[in-house]
Order: C-alpha cells, then sequence, then structure tokens
C-alpha cells in the first residue's frame, strides 16, 4: 500500500526549498523532525478541503477499514463532536428531537460536544456494574427504553471498549436502533485495532452507524491520530458533510506529523499486521489465563487491555500500581479498585515476560472488602449547555453539597465524569469524590 502524504513531504525535505512559509522553525532541527513538518503548502493538499495526498491516503484507510474513513489529527474528541453533529444534522432531515440516548459513562468530550451542539440527553444506565467507569447496556434494555420512552432520539451512543476493557454487544444494539430508525454511534477510542482480529469485532462491521477510533491508543501512531468511520448507509446520507463536520471543531493547522503517522500506519497495517496481531493476542490470552490461575480477578472481554480487580488480591489498584513502576513497568490507569494495563504488538513478548515476572513476585493477601461506594444519579437542575457556558468557580469538593457542577474536570485518564454539568452534587458525589481522590470542582 502507498504512502503518498510520507512520500511527498520526505521529498519535500529532501530538497533544497528555502521556506518562506509556516512553521517557524523552517525545517532547522531542535528536536529532531522538524524537517518532516510543513503546512498547506502547494502539492500538500489540505486535510478538510482533501483532494489529493490526503484524499488518497484517507482511501488507503477506508479500504483497510471496510467503510468511509476520514483522518483527524486531534484525537477522537475532534471525531466525537464531528459525528456527534451529523447525529443533529441527521436529527434535521428527519424531523427528530436535538437529543441522544447515552449510555453514562461517558468520556467528557461528550459533555462539551453537548455544551456546543445545544443537544439534549437522556442517560442510559445498566444494573450490571458497580464503576462508573463501565455501562453496559444490553440490546434488551435499550429494546425497553425505546418502546417506552414518549421522546424518540435521533441516536444512542454508547463507549465500547471502556475503560476497564468492557465491550457492548454492538451487533443487539445496532438490530434494535435500527428496528427503531435510530442511529448507533460508538466512540470506540480504545479499539482501533478490533477491525484486524481474525474475527472483526469492529463497531462498523457489527452494525453501528459512526465511530470513531482513537489510532494512537492501539496502532502504532503518534498521538492525537485518530479515525472517524461511517458506515455505507450513513455515509450515503451525511458523507458529504464530515470534513465540514470535522472542521467545525478542528484547528486549520492539522499536524502533518501525525497525517504521516497515520498515512505510514496504513502500509503496517496492511503489510502481516492481522498475522502479528493474531499471534501476539493468543499470547496475551495465555497470560491472562494464567493470572486467572494464579488467583488474579481480571474484568473485561476486550483481548489487549489486561484490567486487574485489585481488591481481589488483597491490594489496591495504586498499590499494584507502585510496585509495577519499582519495576520501571508503567501503566495505563489505577484508582482503589482496577489496575489497567494496554498492551499491543509493539509491547513484545519481552515486554509480556517482564510484566509476568512482576505479577508473579506479587503474594496474594485477604481480599480487600471495602467496596466503592454506590452510584447514584444527581438532580438536574439545568442543560449541560446552560451549566457548561456559565460562570464557574473552584471549590474544594469536600465543600460542594449542594452546588451546581459548572464543568466536568475530571482527569484524562478516565475522563468519565462521575457526576454531569447541570447536576446537583449531592451527598453520594462527595462521597465519590473523596474515594476517587478528587480534590476540587468546578461549581456555578
Amino acid at each position: 500500500m502507498n504512502t503518498p502524504i510520507c512520500d511527498f513531504v520526505r521529498q519535500y525535505a529532501s530538497g533544497s526549498a528555502t521556506r518562506l512559509h509556516m512553521p517557524g522553525h523552517k525545517g532547522v532541527s531542535l528536536l529532531g523532525m522538524e524537517e518532516l513538518d510543513i503546512t498547506e503548502i502547494d502539492g500538500a493538499d489540505s486535510l478538510y478541503e482533501a483532494s489529493g495526498i490526503i484524499a488518497e491516503s484517507e482511501r488507503n484507510a477506508g479500504e483497510l477499514f471496510g467503510c468511509a474513513t476520514y483522518y483527524s489529527t486531534e484525537g477522537s474528541s475532534q471525531c466525537i463532536r464531528a459525528m456527534l453533529h451529523l447525529a443533529m444534522l441527521h436529527a434535521g432531515k428527519a424531523g427528530r428531537e436535538r437529543l441522544v440516548f447515552a449510555a453514562r459513562n461517558v468520556h467528557k468530550t461528550f459533555l462539551s460536544a453537548a455544551a456546543l451542539l445545544d443537544f439534549d440527553v437522556e442517560w442510559l444506565f445498566s444494573s450490571e456494574e458497580d464503576s462508573y467507569l463501565s455501562c453496559l447496556i444490553t440490546g434488551e434494555e435499550l429494546e425497553r427504553r425505546l418502546r417506552e420512552t414518549d421522546r424518540k432520539p435521533a441516536a444512542v451512543y454508547v463507549t465500547s471498549p471502556d475503560y476497564l476493557g468492557n465491550t457492548a454487544d454492538i451487533s443487539s444494539l445496532a438490530e434494535v436502533c435500527h428496528r427503531y430508525d435510530v442511529l448507533l454511534l460508538v466512540d470506540n477510542a480504545h479499539g482501533a485495532y478490533l477491525r484486524f482480529l481474525p474475527e472483526s469485532m469492529h463497531p462498523i462491521d457489527l452494525g453501528a452507524d459512526i465511530c470513531c477510533d482513537s489510532a494512537h491508543k492501539t496502532l502504532p501512531v503518534l498521538t492525537g491520530g485518530a479515525y472517524l468511520h461511517l458506515s455505507e448507509s450513513a455515509a450515503e446520507e451525511l458523507g458529504g458533510q464530515v470534513k465540514a463536520a470535522l472542521a467545525l471543531f478542528g484547528s486549520t493547522s492539522p499536524s502533518y506529523l501525525i497525517l504521516q503517522s497515520l498515512d505510514a500506519a496504513n502500509r503496517y497495517l496492511a503489510d502481516g499486521y492481522r498475522e502479528k496481531l493474531k499471534s501476539f493476542s493468543e499470547r496475551v490470552a495465555g497470560f491472562k489465563r494464567r493470572l486467572k490461575e494464579d488467583g488474579f480477578v481480571l474484568r473485561g472481554s476486550e483481548p489487549l487491555k489486561i484490567t486487574i480487580d485489585a481488591k481481589k488480591y488483597g491490594y489496591t489498584g495504586i498499590m499494584l500500581q507502585e510496585m509495577l513502576a519499582e519495576r520501571n513497568l508503567v501503566v495505563e490507569f489505577a484508582d482503589p479498585d482496577f489496575l489497567v494495563m494496554m498492551v499491543t504488538p509493539e509491547t513484545g513478548h519481552e515486554g509480556l515476560n517482564k510484566l509476568e515476572e512482576a505479577l508473579d513476585s506479587v503474594s496474594p493477601r485477604h481480599e480487600i472488602r471495602i467496596l466503592p461506594p454506590m452510584m447514584h444519579v444527581p438532580e438536574r437542575v439545568m442543560s449541560i449547555r446552560e451549566a457548561a457556558l456559565s460562570a464557574g468557580e473552584i471549590v474544594p469538593a469536600n465543600r460542594c453539597e449542594g452546588r451546581i457542577l459548572a464543568a466536568a474536570t475530571v482527569g484524562c485518564p478516565p475522563a468519565v465524569p462521575i457526576v454531569v454539568c447541570g447536576e446537583r452534587i449531592d451527598r453520594h458525589a462527595v462521597e465519590c469524590f473523596a474515594y476517587y481522590g478528587m480534590k476540587t470542582c468546578s461549581v456555578i
């Protein structure tokens, strides 16, 4: 597979042109990659008006993913806002309310999209999960909600895989959504590689209408590289408006370093990646089996995410994180309950061996039976938009009971809000803040 963006930039960098254009470094090296960092010069195409090398590279990506695929250099955050804008355009065409049904464990970018686009949200909840990071809605639950509602949404929005590695039954959700003529949107930020498993688990292949992938999270792509994917039917209706939707939320100076990374990834994915992923996934599956045999309790079904329910083994996730850090093993995320590790074929067998040796050295202890506080849905006082765009002040989390949340300031990772903008912070929420170590809140 060709790499038109990489080829163009390298050819330009190898020449002797005097750069009378941005960026200001003019190709002079301070970090080592400046000569490859360009802007929209003649021949370089333009991301949001692509008709040349970028359009060609996006078509290459589309061939790999089997659908209409578009690049983002600002992560899945840009794609999430764009796909929700597309859903609102769909709502206008279909004469629907600007309403989205969303599983509660959304990334905080979803809230900024709701504020900017001014759509309403009704939350979907699952009784199965004990963490605010997960909200696995079943097809039956969604069917019941859509059947009983008097407000038909333009779209249903779910996060799969979630931060703990749980994957939703996208096929079932898609079947229900399409039966009720509702779009299914999936935040697949953690699952770009799912397309390349022996049996694809990618949301588009399972029936989703629109989804985003953070290429940089699980593929060898620079941070910020992401994809927006549309199914055949969604592309037929909305494909002509995708670039405008992305441009609405994107910088007019997209990074050509990230574009080259996405472009180079096409060749990588086309050249033996499936076999490499299959072999490594089998190795990870065996590693997970051995962890379970040693007494570790694992969460989630995502093949390349290893999530340990730490308290079952007698530790907190943070304690395990610190123990691994002593061996120079840096994890993705830890909280009082869970330790989350993300691996890819680039981790290699040596990396997994190192992790296995470290976990083998951890002796089991008596289970910690301190449960996380029960998740509770606070009272909604105002819309997400009204709250997010209101003036706020930062107050200590233990003194914000009764106040209305202005901005969802939860850190990334995991960037999943406990309380949503416009909700009144109650005693349950304050207990959650304390348990998860949140020190301050932005309140109206």
